[in-house]
C-alpha cells in the first residue's frame, strides 16, 4: 500500500493573518476593548477602502518589481475636480465620476508611456507625477475646501447597502449580513473540499487534517467577528462592495489569464519574459494605466467618504498603498505577491493606524510604528530569500 505523501502547511502563506489577529487583539487589550465595537469595525472598512484599491493597483506595480509614488496625488486630483464639478458646476454625480476616472486614466497613460516606451524608471516618473498631481490639487482648490457634496456621490463613500433588520439584544441584526457570512462559510469549506480533491487527483502531497481543520476554523471565526459586528451596526458598507468586486476580478486577472502570467514573469525575469515572446513594454504600459484608474477610484471614493474635497486628500497614501504589498508577502524584487496578500497588508495597516490612534497615540508615534512594520515585513522576505539561495 502506497504511503499517504503529506506536508506541513506553507505557515508564510498564513502568516499575514496570523498577524492581523495578533494586532487586533493586542489594541483590543491596550484599548479596553474599544477596537471591537460595531461602529469601530465599520469605521475600519469604510477608513480604509481606498487604501484596499491602491494596494490593488499597486500590487501589479510591484509584481514588476517597481512602485506607483504618485498615487495619493492622483487621489487628490481627481478627488478635487469631482468636488469643484459638483459643488461649483453643480454637475451630476454620474458626470463628475465619469470625468475624475478620465483624469484617472489621463494620468495613467502619461506615466505608461514615459515608463513603457521611453524607459524612464518609474521611480522617477511617479515621483514627477507625485509633485506636479500635487501642485495641481492645491492650484485648482487654492487651498480651499469644496463640500459639502452631493448625498447620492457621498453614499459611494458612506453609504450602506439595503437591510433587512430584526429586533435583537437592546438593538437590531441586519440579516442581509448574516446570509453573506453564511456563504462565505460555505465558500471556504467548499474551496478546502475542492483542494484536497484536486491534490488527491493529481497525487500532490496533502495537508495534515488536524492544520486544515485549524486554518478553516480560524478563517470562519474571522469572517463570523466581522460579518456580525457589521450586522449589530448599520449592514454592509457600499464600499466593501466595491472592494469586493475588485478582489475578485484582479485575483482572476493574477492567477488565471495570460495578462497576470506576463506580470509575475515580468517581475521574475526581464529578459527571460522578452526571450518568450512577452511585449515587456505593454505590460508595463497597462499596469500603470490600471494604477492611474484606480487611483482616480480611491479619489472618488475618499471624497465621499470625506463629504468634501481637500487639498490634503490622499498625503501619503502612497506609503500605505506600497506597505501594504510588502507586509501582505510581495516580494520586493517583484515576481511574487497575492491579491488576498495585498488587502489583508492594508487591513493590517488600517488596524495600526486605528489602534493606535484609539490608545492615544501621535500621528508622529504611528509614523514610526509603521516604518518598522514595514522594515521588518521587508527584511523577512530579503533574509528568507538569501536563506533558500
Amino acid at each position: 500500500m502506497e504511503k499517504k505523501k503529506v506536508v506541513n502547511l506553507d505557515m508564510k502563506q498564513y502568516g499575514m493573518f496570523l498577524a492581523l489577529v495578533a494586532i487586533y487583539v493586542i489594541f483590543a487589550i491596550l484599548t479596553g476593548g474599544k477596537n471591537l465595537s460595531p461602529a469601530n469595525i465599520n469605521n475600519l472598512v469604510m477608513q480604509n477602502g481606498y487604501v484596499v484599491i491602491l494596494a490593488v493597483g499597486m500590487l501589479l506595480c510591484v509584481l514588476t518589481g517597481n512602485i506607483d509614488l504618485g498615487v495619493g496625488s492622483v487621489v487628490a486630483v481627481t478627488g478635487s475636480v469631482a468636488g469643484i464639478l459638483l459643488v461649483d458646476h453643480k454637475a451630476s454625480m454620474w458626470v463628475a465620476i465619469i470625468v475624475a476616472l478620465l483624469i484617472g486614466l489621463a494620468t495613467g497613460l502619461f506615466a505608461g508611456f514615459f515608463i513603457a516606451y521611453l524607459g524612464i524608471p518609474p521611480f522617477v516618473v511617479t515621483l514627477a507625477t507625485m509633485l506636479m498631481g500635487r501642485g495641481l490639487t492645491y492650484t485648482l482648490l487654492q487651498a480651499q475646501t469644496k463640500g459639502p457634496l452631493p448625498d447620492d456621490f457621498v453614499f459611494i463613500g458612506a453609504g450602506f447597502l439595503p437591510t433587512m433588520k430584526i429586533p435583537y439584544g437592546e438593538g437590531t441584526l441586519d440579516l442581509i449580513s448574516i446570509f453573506v457570512a453564511i456563504a462565505a462559510t460555505l465558500l471556504i469549506i467548499f474551496s478546502e473540499i475542492k483542494s484536497i480533491a484536486t491534490k488527491k487527483k493529481y497525487g500532490f502531497a496533502g495537508n495534515p487534517v488536524w492544520q486544515l481543520v485549524i486554518k478553516n476554523v480560524v478563517l470562519i471565526f474571522i469572517v463570523w467577528f466581522f460579518f456580525y459586528k457589521l450586522a449589530c451596526w448599520s449592514g454592509l458598507p457600499f464600499v466593501l462592495l466595491l472592494m469586493a468586486i475588485l478582489v475578485v476580478i484582479y485575483a482572476f486577472v493574477t492567477t488565471n489569464t495570460v495578462a497576470g502570467r506576463q506580470i509575475y514573469a515580468l517581475g521574475g525575469n526581464r529578459k527571460a519574459a522578452q526571450l518568450s515572446g512577452i511585449d515587456t513594454k505593454k505590460v508595463f504600459f497597462w499596469v500603470y494605466v490600471n494604477m492611474g484608474v484606480l487611483s482616480a477610484l480611491a479619489g472618488i471614493v475618499l471624497a465621499a467618504r470625506n463629504c468634501a474635497a481637500t487639498p490634503k486628500a490622499g498625503d501619503g497614501f502612497e506609503m500605505d498603498a506600497i506597505a501594504s504589498c510588502y507586509i501582505g508577502g510581495a516580494a520586493v524584487a517583484g515576481g511574487a505577491g497575492t491579491i488576498t496578500g495585498a488587502v489583508v497588508g492594508a487591513f493590517v495597516m488600517g488596524i495600526l493606524n486605528n489602534g493606535m490612534s484609539l490608545y492615544g497615540w501621535t500621528t508622529d508615534i504611528q509614523k514610526i510604528v509603521k516604518g518598522a512594520v514595514l522594515l521588518g515585513a521587508v527584511t523577512i522576505d530579503v533574509l528568507s530569500k538569501r536563506k533558500k539561495s
